[in-house]
């Protein structure tokens, strides 16, 4: 069982930066692929990119990708999600989510546990 804090959020002007934390319990942190989602008022919740275990690795969605950079620090449980130039349609609940599965899953449905997400608002 993994547990999930997402930190962190907040409101910030158009063109700015914000890094997301996201805090993890548990001992096997390393083994989990962690995963950033966002949900805009009105719209379905969306894939933002993911990190393997080893932090080697990461894939975005075409819509963040040269603006945010997902890392990790596995001695300290916690993925962070560094974002910039920020734009208004970036405004959403951002959740992180982890997974065992060693796939860098783009689908929500491979995520197993999850954050009770985070309130980011750009404004223009």
């Amino acid at each position: 069982q993994v547990q999930l804090e997402e930190s962190g959020g907040g409101q910030v002007q158009a063109g700015g930066s914000l890094r997301l934390s996201c805090a993890a319990s548990g001992r096997t942190f390393g083994s989990y692929v962690m995963g950033w989602f966002r949900q805009a008022p009105g719209k379905e919740r969306e894939f933002v990119g993911c990190i393997n275990g080893s932090g080697g690795s990461t894939r975005y969605a075409d819509s963040v990708k040269g603006r945010f950079i997902i890392s990790r620090d596995n001695a300290m449980n916690t993925v962070y999600l560094q974002m910039s130039s920020l734009e208004p349609e970036d405004t959403a609940v951002y959740y992180c989510a982890a997974h065992s599965r060693l796939i860098p899953a783009v689908s929500e449905r491979w995520y197993d546990y999850w954050g009770q997400g985070t309130q980011v608002t750009v404004s223009s």
